[in-house]
């Protein structure tokens, strides 16, 4: 912890502080009746000033370096809430799957690619001790759907299912598709075989663009915007940050995506309101913080992005999307019991 907020502290802030310093130590239950306060505000100009003084007092506990941008629905211009070092150029990590998922959905767009075409899993080709599915089959060779490459690389975070992708969509073209649509520091970075990267860097200002012009239809099809958002914000997508503290219906209305790796704990996504439109976007990139061979829920960062993430919800329960904004409907879970 690199600096301390005392109650005096607190208090010189005024209202945006009060209702940031809900956020310390609250157990999941708990944490949402404080934020009913927060929802009090009904505009993006009386909500926002509040969600930068949590995001301030996280930052204060958390220490390290963070990347931000966070900005709510408001018109034709977002209103921004938090903006720092949203311009420095960082590995962007799993985040970027995100932008690697946008590349192969375009091949698809344009007829170049089927999610129902297989894509052959050979032994070589999984990461070995990595995120997600396919290194926990111990019977290659294989193959899968593109469909279920995408749909393990958004959810699960699966580290194999990247290479499944660049088998697919490779490196140079991931690169030129991202700058053709306005994002030329969005960027894998190519190796020696040109179906292999690593996942590259980005921005805070541009991923929040990324996840914006996804939303708003512009950066692919409608049936390739619907499958994204729909995967981001299933039940098996990432539950350690943002989503943790929500219940299984608040979680539905959060797209969202983390990346994590040596000491950087990164997150990003969309919260909607009840409607499926989309009031708030954010990006928290964060390195430099303490316990980095962590990975887990309670990593100092992560808390701080649980506690966020329920501020987050509660501060804009009220909020609607724009009344010409698009409409994305948020699916019911239904668990099963089989059969």
């Amino acid at each position: 912890m690199t600096s301390r907020v005392n109650r005096r502290t607190a208090l010189g802030l005024g209202t945006a502080a009060t209702a940031g310093a809900v956020l310390v130590g609250a157990p999941a239950s708990a944490a949402g009746r404080p934020g009913r306060s927060a929802s009090a505000a009904a505009s993006p100009e009386l909500v926002a000033p509040r969600i930068a003084a949590a995001f301030q007092r996280e930052k204060s506990l958390t220490g390290g370096n963070w990347q931000v941008h966070l900005s709510l629905e408001n018109g034709v211009t977002p209103l921004v809430a938090v903006s720092e070092s949203a311009d420095r150029r960082v590995e962007a990590y799993s985040v970027n799957k995100i932008a690697v998922a946008v590349a192969v959905l375009d091949r698809i767009d344009r007829g170049l690619l089927t999610l129902d075409q297989r894509v052959e899993v050979a032994a070589s080709t999984v990461v070995p001790g990595g995120d997600g599915i396919f290194v926990l089959d111990t019977a290659y060779p294989s193959s899968v759907t593109v469909g279920h490459v995408l749909a393990n690389l958004l959810t699960v975070s699966d580290d194999t299912a990247s290479r499944l992708c660049g088998l697919v969509c490779p490196a140079a073209e991931i690169n030129r598709t991202l700058a053709a649509k306005g994002f030329p520091d969005t960027q894998v970075q190519p190796l020696s075989d040109p179906h292999r990267f690593y996942l590259g860097t980005s921005t805070a200002r541009e991923t929040h663009a990324l996840l914006r012009a996804l939303v708003a239809g512009t950066l692919l099809s409608p049936s390739s915007t619907a499958l994204v958002l729909k995967l981001l914000r299933s039940p098996v997508a990432f539950t350690d940050g943002i989503r943790r503290t929500m219940s299984s219906a608040e979680r539905a209305r959060v797209a969202t995506k983390a990346g994590w790796f040596v000491d950087a704990r990164h997150e990003a996504g969309v919260v909607f309101d009840t409607t499926g439109a989309a009031v708030l976007t954010y990006v928290l990139f964060a390195d430099g913080q303490a316990d980095r061979d962590n990975f887990g829920a309670t990593h100092p960062v992560v808390q701080a992005r649980a506690r966020l993430g329920r501020f987050f919800l509660d501060a804009t329960a009220q909020l609607r999307g724009t009344a010409d904004a698009p409409r994305h409907r948020i699916a019911r879970q239904r668990p099963s019991n089989g059969g």
